[in-house]
């Protein structure tokens, strides 16, 4: 199988831009004061994620590096085929059948044309 996006944490740290900020929410004055949240981008797929939870910056980095590599997992996986299957009778009875009553409700709107011939 051929993976697109590699998975290794080693290999993820050289390929992501680790972007430091102050983080919103309760946490009192440390987390007001210093830059806790963690926002990491990896340049090869363009995904973004983001850990404002702990106090500890560590801690949001090792949560951030956790989530980036479960999206990298799921985009990983091959998408699964249509199989193509045969449309039912009875849908192609009712789409005919839709078909016809909207064509009656057309002829409905038409005005009534008039033959000369059968004026006299």
């Amino acid at each position: 199988m051929h993976q697109r996006f590699d998975n290794d944490l080693e290999i993820l740290k050289k390929q992501v831009i680790i972007d430091t900020y102050r983080s919103s929410g309760p946490g009192g004055q440390r987390k007001n004061k210093t830059e806790t949240a963690v926002r990491l981008k990896h340049l090869p797929s363009g995904i973004t994620v983001t850990a404002t939870e702990h106090r500890f910056q560590s801690q949001n980095l090792r949560l951030a590096y956790e989530r980036l590599q479960k999206k990298l997992l799921r985009l990983n996986r091959p998408k699964k085929r249509r199989l193509l299957t045969k449309v039912p009778l009875k849908a192609k009875e009712r789409r005919i059948e839709e078909r016809k009553i909207h064509s009656k409700k057309k002829q409905f709107r038409q005005s009534p044309s008039f033959d000369r011939n059968h004026m006299d």
